[in-house]
């Protein structure tokens, strides 16, 4: 399984000119980064909307604009892996669909459609057919709840009996992740040092994690360079065992 690294705290490997792990990055933060998409041992763009939506604080957004912007990128960088916009709810799925044809025709190549539970199985059936990458999304949101996380069986079923891969994103469930087989997942778990000051440890086959006690001070920055180191360790390891 190939876990790729999401989250927008750069300091943990620019200034340490470290790019030997699997990088997700926002298109909507992607401007410090552009220059480096090269250097990561696989890089995966997201098409950052939500961001977007919340940085212009209920303002109208021009999403055809903002669709071809975003192709114009993924072209001009070469980017291979990119999501499409997975706004359903805002635009709804026409919308959605004919936002992801613009995207495709303007980038040149197709993108990574993203899958919610609104809309239905045929409809993963099909993406299975007419993609060779897809990737499930809602789990972040809890639109797919965890006691609802065994439906992942019978969609990856599907996806692999049409050779069609699968991301989950926003999947870092440790447990979830040996036993749902995904073919990437990302995570921005390792940022827990800056948000609660958690502490991660790779113990060679999982990630063990050790909360902040009552009182205790701990170094934010220092905690999330630690910690992302420790999920480097793991990401080698999932891409091997998992």
């Amino acid at each position: 399984m190939i876990v790729y690294l999401a989250g927008e705290n750069a300091e943990a490997w620019k200034k340490r000119n470290f790019f030997n792990f699997n990088r997700l990055a926002s298109f909507h933060y992607i401007k410090d980064e552009s220059t480096m998409i090269n250097k990561f041992n696989r890089f995966i763009l997201d098409s950052g909307a939500f961001s977007f939506i919340t940085s212009l604080k209920n303002k109208k957004v021009n999403w055809e604009n903002y669709v071809i912007n975003y192709g114009k990128f993924v072209k001009e960088y070469n980017v291979k892996l990119f999501f499409e916009l997975d706004i359903d709810p805002i635009v709804g799925l026409k919308e959605v669909e004919r936002l992801r044809d613009l995207l495709e025709q303007t980038a040149q190549r197709k993108c990574i459609p993203v899958w919610h539970k609104s809309r239905g199985l045929d409809y993963w059936k099909q993406m299975c057919k007419d993609y060779d990458y897809i990737a499930i999304g809602g789990i972040v949101t809890q639109e797919i709840k965890r006691s609802e996380y065994d439906v992942f069986y019978p969609l990856l079923k599907i996806a692999k009996e049409n050779n069609c891969k699968v991301h989950g994103l926003g999947f870092t469930n440790l447990k979830g992740m040996v036993k749902y087989k995904f073919y990437s997942v990302d995570s921005t778990s390792w940022l827990s040092g800056n948000k609660f000051g958690a502490v991660y440890l790779f113990d060679g086959e999982t990630m063990q994690k050790q909360n902040k006690q009552i009182g205790q001070r701990v170094n934010t920055n220092k905690t999330a360079i630690h910690n992302f180191t420790e999920w480097v360790k793991f990401s080698k390891y999932a891409e091997q065992n998992l």
